[in-house]
């Protein structure tokens, strides 16, 4: 299994590792999106990123290596490893943290914790890319590298997103209406408006959604005020919003319907669009923190059990 490395051929294994980086690098790249969020930032954004996948990868390709010859120190550069990428999660928190600041309607604690758990998990699916790669590469021959570092690849893909408000939610386009200084989006309460102009504003521009859970675990998802705040963002950054600072009544806003869970979402945009709102309320993430799963819960299930 292990005859190149027994051989003593340099230049497989050179090519075992470069098979490994090139494989890592593809799945960082794949990864890898400035869409319409603007996050990474291109150029500069993207270059720390890609920067990062290199080296990941190259730490994963030399693992296999260094571990066969018995080189132990090469557990020790994981760590190390491991600890520079949470580091980058924190430096990509601390960014965004302070972009968001900035923004006329922000993203929320929840939505930029889970940006940047996503960035430091991509690096070490890139680790693990490269170091399969490799290792099948070295034990088998490099076809069998290829192959191994295609099926890396079609895992990076399945793993690279997560679900979206479309899997726990059905959304529909709803009625915006303002009854005196009361509005509601469907049957729904949101707010008082107290300005005869804001109210006016609001009649001719406001759009708004309703989004009515499948289950009891996406009425606990929804109820989650960060994923409410990432689907504000989402549809804010997309159509645009028909506001400046210091003008709290037209902020978009998400409320719930206390009796059956539905989440009311209103929006002024600055395109008004109801298809497009109601696609991109569908494809908002679903964030990893907000996730809520009360049906899984032993008592839900009627069974006696104890954790912990």
């Amino acid at each position: 299994m292990w005859e190149h490395l027994k051989s003593g051929h340099p230049y497989h294994v050179l090519y075992g590792i470069m098979l490994g980086v090139g494989f890592g690098v593809i799945a960082r790249l794949m990864m890898l999106r400035t869409d319409y969020r603007q996050y990474p930032t291109y150029p500069h954004g993207r270059i720390i990123h890609i920067s990062l996948g290199v080296i990941a990868a190259a730490l994963g390709a030399v693992a296999v290596p260094a571990m066969y010859k018995k080189d132990f120190t090469a557990i020790t550069f994981l760590t190390l490893a491991a600890q520079q990428f949470r580091d980058v999660r924190k430096m990509e928190r601390d960014t965004l943290t302070q972009i968001d600041s900035m923004e006329l309607v922000s993203r929320g604690t929840t939505y930029i914790e889970g940006i940047a758990m996503v960035f430091e998990g991509r690096n070490y699916l890139v680790i693990l890319s490269a170091l399969l790669t490799t290792l099948a590469s070295l034990a088998l021959g490099l076809p069998f590298g290829v192959i191994m570092g295609g099926l890396t690849l079609l895992l990076v893909n399945v793993l690279k997103s997560g679900k979206s408000v479309s899997h726990i939610a059905k959304v529909e386009l709803a009625d915006v209406r303002v009854d005196g200084p009361d509005l509601f989006v469907g049957d729904i309460y949101i707010m008082n408006v107290g300005l005869v102009s804001n109210q006016q504003l609001i009649a001719e521009r406001g759009l708004g959604v309703i989004l009515t859970p499948y289950n009891a675990n996406g009425k606990a998802t929804l109820s989650n005020l960060g994923q409410r705040q990432a689907i504000l963002f989402d549809v804010s950054t997309v159509l645009g919003v028909y506001r400046d600072d210091g003008e709290p009544a037209l902020m978009p806003m998400a409320k719930l319907d206390m009796k059956d869970g539905r989440l009311a979402v209103f929006l002024l945009p600055q395109e008004k669009d109801g298809a497009k709102a109601i696609a991109v309320v569908e494809r908002a993430p679903i964030l990893e923190s907000a996730v809520r799963m009360p049906t899984e819960a032993s008592v839900n299930q009627g069974k006696e059990e104890q954790h912990g």
